[in-house]
């Protein structure tokens, strides 16, 4: 019966995020139904370099390539050896799952699953994909505070979300549609209370997302334990991590700047760290029409870019990962993720 609940309750969350994404998509259509954005907006792109686009794909393509190393050394850390290639694999395939698919099961936990079939360390090995994110939403934020701190707020440009010209109150022009969908799910959310049925797996859904945090809060204060043994493995891991997000970043300033965008690089450093770690909070599928929204109305909030071209800045970011996750989707149909191209915790190959 617990069973039959968790599964319920999953549904209604997997839902919800494709509700979000389905409803993001069709204020867009609308915001760019206008006939003069709708013309900016293929200006825009036909002015656009493929090249430009080709080699921000790759130094994008590239980064996550070499993240791979970072999950790798944390599993090394804890003793558990498989090869690189296999990690990668892994990494790529999570990412796929993390961007394209419309799954309630997460890319971690994809990693996380595969991984722990091949090793007796299993909850090291689940540690290390824990770890692995963890350190990856640390080094973002701790980008997005340096640049902020010494090259924005040092100039007077504080990022104010609250404040009567902060970024929330820039959503004054748009007050009818967000009221009209905040009454629309709160009505939702209304007879779902009234009727008895869905009133049970509400609670259940509670439940299990109670379960779940207090889960994830344990497993973190025991890896917490394990690795602060080895600082230096975290090190390497977060000085890896921020030198591979600046350069992806600066791939995306390069288009950016492609699309027409003068704002200074330093925005860049500072709004997409934001909003990769806003991404995480699995509110939508892979954090699409959220990440663009935000992305786009901080460059025209506090860069004074134009609404048209950050819009076309924050699909080509879209349009970027969906290409880079594709590998992933390869090493799923080809079967390269599973346990015969793994490595044991010995010298030994799955045969």
């Amino acid at each position: 019966m617990a069973d039959a609940r968790a599964i319920k309750s999953k549904r209604i969350f997997l839902f919800l995020r494709v509700a979000v994404v389905v409803l993001g998509v069709a204020l867009a259509i609308i915001w760019v139904s206008d006939e003069q954005r709708w013309a900016k907006l293929k200006a825009i792109f036909g002015q656009m370099s493929m090249l430009v686009f080709a080699v921000t794909l790759g130094i994008f393509g590239l980064s996550q390539l070499l993240i791979g190393v970072r999950w790798w050394l944390l599993l090394r850390t804890q003793g558990i050896f498989i090869s690189y290639w296999v990690a990668v694999r892994l990494y790529l395939l999570g990412w796929f799952y993390n961007n394209v698919m419309p799954s309630s099961v997460g890319g971690d936990l994809v990693r996380l699953w595969y991984v722990t079939k091949h090793t007796d360390k299993k909850f090291e090995a689940a540690l290390s994909v824990l770890v692995d994110r963890m350190i990856g939403l640390v080094s973002t934020l701790f980008i997005a505070a340096f640049f902020y701190i010494v090259f924005l707020r040092s100039e007077g440009k504080k990022i104010d979300f609250v404040a009567g010209n902060g970024f929330l109150a820039s959503l004054g022009r748009y007050k009818w549609w967000l009221l009209s969908i905040g009454l629309a799910v709160a009505a939702l959310f209304v007879v779902l209370l009234l009727v008895g049925r869905s009133r049970v797996i509400l609670k259940a859904s509670w439940s299990h997302f109670c379960t779940h945090a207090a889960t994830a809060l344990k497993k973190l204060g025991s890896a917490g334990i394990l690795y602060s043994r080895k600082p230096a493995a975290l090190l390497a891991a977060f000085g890896l991590t921020v030198v591979l997000q600046i350069m992806a970043i600066t791939g995306f300033w390069f288009l950016g700047v492609n699309l027409g965008i003068e704002a200074s690089i330093k925005y860049y450093y500072v709004f997409f760290t934001l909003v990769w770690v806003i991404g995480a909070i699995p509110v939508s599928i892979g954090g699409a029409v959220v990440i663009e929204v935000v992305l786009a109305g901080l460059f025209v909030k506090f860069a004074g870019v134009d609404e048209t071209a950050a819009a076309a800045l924050a699909l080509c970011q879209r349009f970027v990962w969906i290409i880079a996750s594709l590998p992933g989707a390869v090493i799923h149909l080809i079967g390269a993720h599973l346990p015969k191209d793994f490595f044991l915790d010995y010298d030994d190959v799955i045969n």
